[in-house]
């Protein structure tokens, strides 16, 4: 949807934090006696030789999720912008084009009020008004989704699709892989990834193919997404490039 050039909502993003580690090298001390070899339990003799755990899948960014809300939110507002929120008692989390944010109750007469600094939603019915420094943004109330569950959803982590022709893709909680389902379900793929760019603050996770022989990136973003034929609200953009050719479409992460 097209952008007010002279107002945006400015949504703040944290910092992922970056730690690095350092090597201490000590002068090696003088040999000790060889102690005297271990008894044997033959009972426990091949642990040793068991293959090393799996890999396990990363966790994603929180803003990638619903939380505890049961359904997310569309929202036209004027001047133009769109937006999707996801609202319990406890907090709002807030997906615009530029990002994601979440925000705590205020006090207010009517209806719910959340804030962040300057940042301010107050939801009255099917109307929302958004207010920061920037400006206001008159919102109405659009299409409502209920959030995946992992009832629905059994094992996946992650799901997003998209259109034209129909795509899938679905990440596993448990190991890194992923399942896709291209042109309509007509070829189906399950596939190893390893995780290039993994920004919390961002929000965005970026993996690539785990097989030199099958190559393919895909980029997930938590930002406010529409599906283009349904119009349905989502927390997440979605981008698979595959074999030459680049899919589009929208997700959510599934909580356990």
């Amino acid at each position: 949807m097209p952008h007010s050039s002279s107002f945006r909502i400015a949504l703040p993003l944290l910092m992922a934090l970056g730690l690095s580690g350092c090597v201490t090298y000590v002068n090696s001390p003088a040999p000790e006696p060889a102690p005297e070899p271990p008894a044997i339990d033959e009972a426990n003799a091949g642990a040793e030789d068991e293959a090393p755990a799996s890999p396990k899948a990363p966790l994603l960014p929180s803003t990638l999720f619903p939380g505890e809300a049961d359904e997310l939110v569309g929202w036209r507002c004027t001047p133009a912008q769109d937006l999707v929120t996801a609202a319990t008692g406890d907090e709002l989390r807030l997906w615009s084009a530029l990002g994601a944010t979440r925000l705590e109750p205020a006090v207010v007469a009517s209806g719910s009020r959340y804030q962040k600094g300057a940042l301010s939603v107050w939801l009255k019915g099917n109307e929302a008004l958004v207010e920061s420094q920037r400006g206001r943004l008159d919102c109405r109330r659009d299409i409502a989704l209920d959030a995946l569950t992992r009832e629905g959803h059994p094992g996946v982590m992650f799901h997003g699709r998209g259109n034209e022709p129909g795509w899938s893709v679905e990440l596993a909680n448990d190991v890194p892989k992923l399942d896709l389902s291209l042109d309509y379900g007509n070829r189906e793929l399950t596939l190893p990834y390893r995780v290039t760019t993994l920004d919390n603050g961002a929000g965005r996770v970026i993996l690539a193919s785990g097989q030199a022989a099958r190559p393919f990136t895909l980029r997930i973003e938590a930002k406010a997404c529409f599906d283009d034929m349904s119009g349905q609200p989502w927390p997440a953009r979605v981008t698979l490039a595959l074999n030459g050719e680049t899919y589009r479409g929208c997700g959510q992460g599934i909580a356990p």
